[in-house]
């Protein structure tokens, strides 16, 4: 799959960014209001959703926050003219992957699609485990093979990350990537704040596994009680 949909009204721009995906092999269906992409991302299995928050009927921020609400885990990249850090930031929270302000170059664009596409639950159907754990990128949830909690976008990829690499250390700049991508909204700390919540949602549903910090090399799942 490698057909993504972009939230557009302003035609000039629509055609500027198809032209730059169609050039790097990404396919693109351009919708030009809410409620026209809302119902096209019902009816297709998009790799990634591009939106812009200013559309004619309304806040492109409200087509993300329905798409969150309905559980659905598209990877979403944010277009703004706004580009106070607030409004970032307010992107982030409201479950979008990545945040670009305009003016931005085409090949950042292209750049920043690719690695949502690589995030794309769309393309991670497997359940992946490592010892009571297993991940459900669709559902995004985490459970232990009874109990499970929900994930938040970042955390889920977290998680995919360490459950993926099998107890292996994971280093701390390949988890804030896979989490946050390029955003440069991210705070320092936001991996911090990630860990501290997944470690809690793991006691939650009584893991046996446990986060473990290996200073100066980074982050492992690992059997609570085994040797770090």
């Amino acid at each position: 799959m490698n057909r993504i949909a972009l939230v557009e009204d302003h035609d000039r721009i629509a055609a500027l960014i198809c032209k730059a995906l169609s050039n790097a092999g990404i396919e693109v269906d351009v919708f030009g209001r809410l409620d026209q992409a809302w119902q096209g991302l019902k009816l297709e299995p998009y790799a990634a959703v591009v939106i812009d928050r200013g559309l004619p009927d309304g806040d492109g921020m409200e087509l993300l926050k329905r798409l969150r609400s309905q559980g659905q885990l598209i990877p979403c990249l944010i277009l703004t003219a706004r580009d106070a850090i607030h409004d970032r930031i307010a992107g982030l929270e409201s479950g979008a992957d990545d945040y670009l302000t305009k003016p931005f170059s085409m090949e950042e664009l292209v750049a920043r699609v690719r690695a949502l596409m690589r995030r794309s639950p769309q393309l991670q159907s497997l359940a992946p485990t490592h010892g009571d754990i297993e991940i459900s990128p669709l559902a995004g949830t985490m459970s232990n093979g009874g109990d499970s909690v929900s994930l938040a976008p970042a955390e889920l990829q977290v998680m995919l990350s360490l459950v993926k690499a099998g107890g292996q250390v994971v280093r701390r700049a390949t988890l804030e990537h896979a989490g946050w991508g390029l955003s440069t909204a991210v705070t320092p700390n936001a991996l911090d704040v990630a860990m501290h919540r997944l470690r809690k949602k793991l006691g939650a549903i009584e893991s046996t596994m446990q986060i473990v910090n290996l200073r100066g090399h980074g982050y492992a799942l690992r059997k609570v009680g085994e040797d770090e």
